[in-house]
């Protein structure tokens, strides 16, 4: 074993040698280049000989034992002399802490998010109940719809009625003989004042709400009844149980402008997209077509854009998405309960969700991403499902039959649901739209802005 006495000499020549080299005078310039270096200059080679030599010694003979004041001595001393620390290493200090680019506050408040909205109270009982005695209940006919003016029509049996939702007072519009009676569809025009009235007879009338008068008949079309109707523009669309599709124009005489053959069964829904480019079709014989405007024609036979088989009952409830133009939802009868979805440019399927019921009409809500779904048995329930995670959010029972019709008012807000049961009901299941300020209008320059004006 090495004297101490050496030791200790050996220890002081290699730290005087090391501070005169030129070269570890450099290094020691940078103090701060890896803390994890031990610090030569800032470690005590006396303390760290003794921790190694000394310390040890006490523990060899376990039998002496120390006095209390000699124990406080060493103690004393040990603290005097800083001896009580156990390192014998001395390393660099931390690194400086780095200077930020971006103040914490401007990134902040730069990249805060926005504040999540409160959730909204959907409200499990209706707002209104009236009856509607001897309604029809007919998977495949159209008898309920809600116009721009916010007066719902509702046919029963050869009755039309019309139900004014500003005031709450209710009118009889027509009623049909039993020759061409019942009432089979309804559908208003786009302006809220015109209503077509699909019979049983395969007839059509065009009615005037505001003077209560009869504008014309379409005949001729339809060999049965015509239980599907959509408006695009001044083209009335037709659906009838023979499985054709007629595009009439209601301005000339020859009304019949296109014909759209495909369904082998009844036509039970229509509906034109917001475009007015593409029309969607269900029927009783599990089909879902996709029309193009472009492709109808008169004298031939007009030509799909996507003939979907992926259903396995009747298609009857259409809804096209308000936020994308090209995305369709669709509904299935008794023996599928599916909700799909679709992309109408290349016909693929992009989602189904199993429902567990029979699926008789869908809305979309115009203020939020949301779809509303009317259902039979069991629980002839609606269902309001966030898209497009199709999550339910709430399920509105009151119907104690399937809800075949759904109609939204012109807000977005109401609902009304017609159902066998023989009751009508109005629904808060689209909650009240916000309100957007109007952002104030900036002052047009005039021609010359560059130009003082002299006052």
């Amino acid at each position: 074993m090495a004297d101490p006495l050496s030791v200790l000499l050996l220890a002081r020549l290699s730290r005087g040698s090391l501070n005169s080299c030129p070269q570890m005078q450099f290094l020691q310039r940078w103090e701060n280049l890896d803390r994890f270096i031990p610090n030569r200059s800032a470690m005590d080679f006396d303390f760290a000989h003794y921790m190694l030599t000394q310390r040890g010694k006490g523990k060899e003979n376990q039998s002496v034992v120390r006095s209390q004041s000699k124990e406080a001595y060493l103690k004393l001393l040990a603290e005097t002399f800083n001896m009580n620390s156990s390192r014998i290493l001395a390393f660099k200090n931390k690194p400086p802490t780095p200077v930020k680019l971006i103040p914490d506050e401007f990134y902040s408040s730069a990249h805060q998010s926005k504040p999540s909205k409160p959730l909204r109270r959907i409200p499990q009982t209706p707002e209104r109940t009236l009856d509607a005695p001897d309604i029809i209940d007919d998977f495949c006919l159209n008898l309920m719809d809600w116009g721009s003016s916010n007066v719902l029509a509702l046919a029963l049996q050869n009755t039309v009625y019309l139900w004014d939702a500003s005031n709450g007072s209710a009118s009889e519009l027509v009623t049909v003989d039993d020759e061409n009676g019942p009432v089979t569809s309804v559908s208003w025009a786009a302006d809220g004042q015109y209503i077509a009235i699909g019979l049983n007879s395969s007839d059509v009338q065009l009615w005037d709400s505001t003077a209560n008068r009869l504008l014309r008949t379409l005949r001729g079309g339809h060999q049965s009844r015509v239980g599907s109707l959509d408006w695009k523009n001044h083209i009335l669309t037709t659906g009838g149980m023979d499985g054709q599709i007629i595009n009439n124009d209601v301005r000339v005489h020859s009304h019949i402008v296109a014909t759209f053959r495909g369904h082998r069964q009844e036509v039970c829904g229509l509906k034109w997209s917001t475009s007015g480019q593409q029309l969607a079709s269900g029927g009783n014989d599990n089909l879902l077509y996709i029309w193009d405007r472009s492709m109808a024609s008169m004298h031939s036979r007009s030509q799909w854009l996507h003939r979907l088989e992926d259903h396995t009952a009747a298609v009857k409830a259409l809804a096209w998405c308000p936020f994308q133009h090209n995305l369709l939802a669709s509904g299935g009868g008794g023996s599928d309960c599916c909700i799909k979805f679709w992309n109408t440019h290349t016909g693929a399927c992009l989602n189904s969700v199993d429902t567990g019921s029979q699926v008789c009409a869908l809305l979309w809500n115009k203020n939020e991403r949301e779809l509303l779904s009317s259902h039979g048995f069991m629980q002839n329930q609606l269902t309001l499902w966030m898209y497009p995670s199709m999550v339910k959010i709430a399920e509105l029972t009151g119907h104690t039959s399937r809800v075949l019709f759904m109609a939204q008012s012109p807000d977005g807000r109401t609902v009304a649901t017609a159902a066998g049961d023989e009751t009508l009901k109005f629904w808060n299941a689209f909650g009240t739209p916000e309100v957007r300020k109007a952002a104030p209008k900036a002052e047009r320059p005039g021609p010359f802005p560059h130009i003082r004006r002299i006052r």
